[in-house]
């Protein structure tokens, strides 16, 4: 065994994260990880990272304790979930940060990092040129770039990769699992963290489940089936087949928007009517998050026409929700929460005027505001004082979803909303989209995931080179939605 943990045990203040968890990984193998929001998979990370100390338990790595062989932590390359790169720096730069443990040292040559560089992108299809600047990527290019840092880190033995594969496009995923078979064809031992059951099934030799903090199941893939899987993380059953479709939609136009055009993306033309969940489907970079953005005025609009309600919509952002347009963006960590900040903190910034009396927050107005958003979007939290980045990703998208009803849209867009997200939640979520839409509010969801636009759409609209291509109602065949989003559906062309 490369790698081995027994009996490790973490708790918080009030949260008893990990208890008792064993786990075992054998060079050359792939390696499952599943568990709902909040089951321990991440505090197991850090802990295997040497991010978390446990409060008991040992960890081995090639025979030998960490507690007294820190530096064998070296022998581990990770992914995490969110983000970590330097966006003012280059690709080359953050391709091998840090230098020592990409085999650089003395001082840097540029020329030789972009030499360095060029195989390494060419490998992981990133089509960038080494010196761009990082945020001029996508997010797809980014989460590659990630992936393939902690790759190329020398000495590494084993790779924990953290949903990997929640940005990239089917084609990048495929890419990325034949370099995984590749690694552990090599010798190396590979853990995967998903929340996507087809991907588990598809790469892994074995799955370890984990629920409230302990070990739930484990067995090779080849026992076992969705079910399994989604009991053992759950300990009920989930009806697959279940769609959450708006069952009151009206004839009354909300939103309008024709010949939109903005940076990546033009010709598009929408509608979304009261009661409606309007997905919005499309390759990443098709223009489908940029025209929202634009719509919320955080971006420019250079051609074209938007009204909510035949009214017109403003560039400012501020004026654009009080108007009753609001957006949640994919980002949760870097542009949806302040994650140093409690959760009751992250959610008064929605009502603040309604708190303040004499330039000061009533304590008890918020605390009656924050409860109710707990106990309507069934946070799971041991308080409204904790940190919201020690709350689970499901439940941090609560808080999000609370905060923003809070504001009274007419007009609510989810963007990749259950990105990271285990089934369970994602179930709890799509219920909330169906509740909201059914009392009044225009639902816009934008997806990655067709299964998750079918289950929960009212209508699906196609983005392909930055335009609207076509509308389909509920019911239509995956194969003519996927047409569509390849540039070869021509016969509901919604821009004709």
């Amino acid at each position: 065994m490369i790698l081995e943990a027994k009996n490790i045990t973490k708790e918080f203040p009030g949260v008893m994260a990990l208890d008792n968890v064993e786990c075992t990984f054998k060079k050359g193998s792939i390696h499952a990880i599943i568990g709902e929001n909040g089951a321990g998979k991440s505090t197991l990370i850090k802990c295997l990272t040497n991010v978390y100390q446990p409060n008991d338990g040992t960890i081995t790595i090639d025979g030998k304790d960490v507690s007294t062989n820190p530096q064998l932590f070296n022998k581990i390359a990770y992914v995490p979930q969110e983000l970590d790169l330097f966006e003012e720096m280059t690709v080359m730069e953050n391709l091998f940060m840090p230098f020592e443990r990409s085999g650089f040292s003395g001082l840097i040559n540029n020329q030789e990092l972009k030499r360095t560089a060029r195989p390494i992108l060419e490998k992981y299809k990133i089509d960038v040129k080494p010196e761009q600047l990082v945020s001029s990527l996508s997010i797809s290019q980014k989460q590659l770039l990630q992936i393939a840092r902690a790759m190329i880190q020398k000495d590494y033995e084993i790779i924990l990769l953290d949903e990997p594969t929640t940005s990239l496009t089917s084609k990048d995923t495929e890419h990325l699992f034949e370099i995984i078979k590749e690694l552990a064809k090599n010798g190396k031992s590979v853990v995967f963290i998903s929340h996507k059951l087809d991907e588990i099934m598809q790469i892994s030799d074995d799955i370890l489940v984990l629920r409230d903090g302990k070990v739930s199941n484990y067995d090779a893939v080849e026992k076992v089936n969705h079910d399994w899987i989604i009991t053992s993380m759950t300990g009920r059953s989930i009806d697959n087949e279940q769609v959450y479709i708006s069952r009151k939609t009206s004839e009354d136009l909300l939103f309008k928007c024709t010949n939109l055009a903005g940076v990546g993306f033009s010709n598009v033309n929408l509608e979304l009517f009261k009661g409606e969940i309007l997905g919005l489907y499309g390759l990443v970079g098709s223009g489908r998050s940029e025209t929202m953005q634009a719509l919320l005025g955080s971006k420019p609009i250079v051609q074209g026409h938007a009204e909510i309600e035949e009214k017109p919509m403003s560039s400012s952002v501020k004026e654009n929700i009080k108007n009753g347009f609001v957006y949640i963006p994919e980002e949760r960590k870097q542009q949806a929460i302040f994650e140093n900040l409690s959760v009751r903190e992250n959610a008064s910034l929605a009502y603040l005027d309604d708190i303040i009396d004499k330039r000061q927050v009533n304590s008890k107005k918020e605390v009656v505001e924050i409860n109710k958003i707990i106990a309507e979007y069934n946070v799971k939290t041991p308080s409204y004082d904790q940190k919201i980045k020690f709350l689970s990703g499901g439940n941090q998208q609560k808080v999000i979803i609370g905060r923003a009803m809070n504001t009274k849209p007419k007009i609510l867009v989810l963007d990749e909303p259950t990105k990271g997200i285990d089934i369970g939640t994602k179930n709890e979520i799509y219920q909330m989209m169906k509740e909201l839409a059914e009392s009044g509010v225009g639902i816009i969801l934008i997806s990655s995931e067709l299964d998750e636009l079918i289950k929960c759409s009212n209508r699906i609209v196609t983005f392909y080179d930055g335009k609207t291509i076509s509308s389909f109602n509920h019911g239509v065949s995956k194969e003519k939605i996927i047409s569509s989003i390849l540039g070869r559906e021509e016969n509901e062309n919604i821009n004709k």
